[in-house]
């Protein structure tokens, strides 16, 4: 059994198509599907219900799925070990990002750890979930680290570095009928049209519990990823936000006022996986962070 088969037989598993995790491995599909039979040959079962239209775990590939990462991940640890004793902190970190996030220099640091360890392969992504898909792509193994603006009652299976904590303000436009007032209320919002970020963001998802605690949930007319860019829908007139108090939250034509009465916050936090131990490199770069904090 070698262990490319089992990163094949993995990304099957994921993707739960042979041509996706073609070119997920960079390789071609009928080395991919040759590995995979190679293995259940060797097993002795069928790893997946194969289709002309579907590609399914089966129940032996279901219950191998969880091995086969474990197999795959003492490997890689085996192998960074041996690295790191001969060539110092050494390997890959996958880390992900917020669009929009406060607190930390996320950039700067990356570039500081980069030049003290340069033999660290880094790649950074975001997410279209949001924190949300981050939090999963963690706990799934896909992402060494990330950075999500999520409480740690949503954080079940992760290690959790608290970063920042932001309040919540209101951005309205200049003639909106609110925009004298020194604070707003969740209330006072009720029936009005809101942009705000799509599903699954931090932020989005704090709003949503918010208000649907009120027994008034929101009509969201635009959805953008990008909270940087929620001022300039609300000076058009699109809606008001309920948005996280970052850096220059507010843009010509556009009003901040404080949210009074709602109790919320809005929790940046780095998280790591719970069920394995961090690499050297992880732990370095978790270091740097804390010492940054």
């Amino acid at each position: 059994m070698e262990t490319r088969q089992l990163e094949y037989f993995v990304a099957v598993a994921e993707e739960l198509s042979f041509t996706r995790a073609a070119q997920r491995m960079f390789a071609v599909q009928s080395t991919v599907s040759a590995a995979v039979r190679a293995l259940e040959t060797e097993l002795g079962t069928k790893l997946f219900d194969r289709s002309t239209r579907r590609v399914a775990l089966s129940a032996a590939g279901a219950a191998f799925l969880p091995e086969a990462k474990t197999a795959i991940e003492a490997v890689e640890r085996a192998r960074a070990t041996v690295q790191e004793a001969s060539e110092g902190v050494r390997g890959s970190l996958r880390i992900g990002t917020l669009t929009s996030i406060g607190g930390v220099d996320l950039p700067g640091l990356l570039g500081a750890f980069h030049r003290r360890h340069p033999r660290v392969d880094i790649h950074v992504t975001v997410s279209l979930t949001g924190s949300t898909g981050l939090a999963e792509e963690v706990r799934q193994g896909r992402l060494d680290v990330a950075v999500v603006g999520l409480p740690e009652a949503d954080l079940a299976g992760l290690d959790v570095l608290r970063v920042d904590t932001r309040p919540f303000v209101v951005l309205l436009p200049e003639t909106h009928r609110l925009a004298g007032r020194r604070a707003v209320r969740l209330a006072d919002l009720a029936g009005e049209s809101f942009v705000d970020t799509p599903r699954g963001f931090g932020n989005r998802v704090a709003l949503d519990r918010a208000f649907d605690a009120l027994g008034s949930p929101r009509r969201v007319t635009v959805e953008v990823a990008d909270l940087r860019t929620v001022p300039g829908y609300v000076a058009a007139g699109l809606g008001v936000a309920v948005v996280p108090d970052l850096p220059a939250p507010d843009g010509p034509g556009v009003v901040v006022v404080p949210l009074a009465g709602a109790g919320l916050d809005w929790p940046l936090n780095v998280v790591t996986s719970a069920a394995k131990p961090p690499s050297r490199a992880l732990r370095t770069l978790l270091d740097l962070l804390a010492a940054n904090i």
